[in-house]
């Protein structure tokens, strides 16, 4: 079971690398990697679990932030309607977005970064991603709003992108032209 100590910190070389493909079908060392980054989001979201184990709560997780410099995701969250989005990819790949923006009006946090590092972090408000599964099958999926944004910050993780690179420097939270705030 993964734990804080298995989560690296902002600072570390990986966090910054361009994470390499997995190849397919993968491994079964990589799909054993795969399946403890959603392991841990779900754990981090379970009270009893999280507080026994001093997990941070989290919603997704990229194989980098555990020292893997390889493309693989675990996000598990509920979208605005209540519905469980939750999925555990090998090779996601942003394959088509909107031209809208959003952003979440209490700002990103990150399990790599320990200091809340507040400010808007601009997105795009729709995305569609393809990835693969643990079972093989090849996903295709339209995303908006909480899960859109979760799914962009963990993909960023796999090209050595943090939150805060995108945060206006000089003004934090200088409004974003015609994006949807999202409140979480």
């Amino acid at each position: 079971m993964l734990m804080m100590d298995d989560i690296i910190r902002d600072g570390h070389p990986t966090l910054r690398k361009v994470a390499q493909e997995v190849s397919m079908p993968p491994s079964e060392e990589d799909k054993e990697i795969l399946r403890s980054l959603m392991e841990y989001v779900k754990n981090s979201q379970n009270e009893e679990i999280a507080s026994k184990y001093g997990l941070r709560p989290g919603i997704g997780l990229a194989a980098p932030q555990i020292n893997v410099s390889k493309r693989m995701i675990a996000v598990n969250l509920l979208d605005e309607k209540g519905t469980q989005i939750s999925y555990a990819l090998f090779n996601p790949k942003i394959v088509s977005h909107s031209v809208e923006k959003a952003y979440l009006t209490s700002g990103e946090g990150c399990l790599s970064v320990d200091e809340n590092i507040p400010g808007y972090v601009p997105r795009f408000a729709r995305i569609t991603v393809k990835g693969v599964t643990l079972d093989g099958e090849e996903v295709k999926l339209r995303l908006k709003g909480l899960p859109a944004i979760c799914f962009q910050h963990e993909i960023d993780h796999l090209n050595g992108i943090m939150f805060y690179d995108y945060i206006d420097k000089h003004d934090p939270f200088k409004p974003i032209e015609g994006a949807i705030a999202i409140e979480r």
